[in-house]
């Protein structure tokens, strides 16, 4: 396995599709939406081309990350532009090898390099810690709806990034997916049955 990191190309833009929709399906929800997420992301301003990128095991896209523009608005309505990381995705039969926590490690460092301030997500504080994040309750970040829980983590991408920072967060909202939109989306894909599972659960 010889993997590699580079940019994503408008020619890959199915593959990925592809790979982010094996990546997910049924693994949160039956079925998923991830794979219309990552197709409508790059259709809004807030799509960051410069930190889109995709893990390739030769020629084969085997993983992908995305970043978007977002926002903290704080109690006097002030606006501080962040990062939102994801969908991050990796092909079943490569997965549990390190390439989710390349594509994370090598996004980061292009970001610090852009000069963006932070990052925040949703995602497994177990998986996520790793690499830095943490509770974003610590830098005084609540969801959009005023909450905070472990699942919700910030990043630093220099020192003191989220010094001056408060307030609530608030993801494009490309991130809002239709059933609609998703079934007309879906066929454009071979089927694929929608199940419950295991994973689901937890």
């Amino acid at each position: 396995m010889n993997i590699s990191i580079r940019l994503e190309e408008e020619k890959d833009y199915r593959k990925v599709e592809y790979m982010i929709r094996e990546a997910f399906w049924n693994v949160y929800k039956p079925g998923c939406d991830e794979h219309l997420i990552v197709h409508n992301i790059r259709k809004v301003p807030a799509f960051i081309k410069e930190l889109s990128f995709v893990a390739c095991d030769n020629d084969k896209i085997v993983g992908s990350i995305i970043y978007s523009k977002a926002k903290v608005k704080n109690d006097d309505n002030k606006e501080f532009e962040v990062l939102c990381m994801g969908p991050i995705g990796v092909l079943p039969s490569y997965q549990k090898q390190g390439i989710g926590s390349l594509l994370i490690n090598y996004s980061i460092e292009k970001a610090k390099q852009l000069g963006y301030k932070a990052v925040i997500i949703f995602g497994n504080p177990k998986y996520y810690h790793r690499f830095g994040f943490k509770n974003a309750k610590e830098y005084n970040i609540q969801t959009s709806s005023g909450e905070n829980f472990e699942a919700f983590m910030a990043l630093e991408l220099c020192y003191g990034g989220l010094n001056d920072i408060s307030g609530r967060f608030y993801a494009d909202k490309v991130f809002e997916v239709g059933k609609e939109e998703l079934e007309i989306f879906e066929k454009e894909f071979p089927y694929k049955e929608r199940l419950v599972t295991d994973t689901q659960l937890k």
